[in-house]
């Protein structure tokens, strides 16, 4: 089915839990070690890593906007984006 509607490529996030909880703003993570949210996961649940990912991606030491160029330049890499930005077009 994936083929049908073009390449499926798979990005992990690979994110320590440590500081998936660090950033947590909303203290999901703390609820859920108290109990209150049921089958988080990787903290009542298990989390499962893909086996294979096409690229992997550690963020506890990127900002949002490198991990978004690992992902581009890849992309790039791989040839599924050309290599020459394109044109604006902005109406007069």
């Amino acid at each position: 089915m994936v083929e049908e509607h073009g390449a499926f490529i798979e990005v992990h996030v690979a994110t320590p839990l440590e500081t998936c909880e660090a950033r947590d703003r909303k203290g999901l993570y703390a609820k859920a070690r108290q109990g209150l949210i049921p089958d988080f996961t990787g903290i009542s649940a298990p989390y499962e890593a893909p086996e294979q990912p096409e690229l992997r991606i550690d963020t506890s030491s990127l900002s949002p906007m490198e991990a978004a160029q690992e992902v581009f330049l890849y992309l790039l890499k791989e040839g599924y984006l050309d290599a020459d930005p394109p044109t604006l077009c902005v109406p007069a």
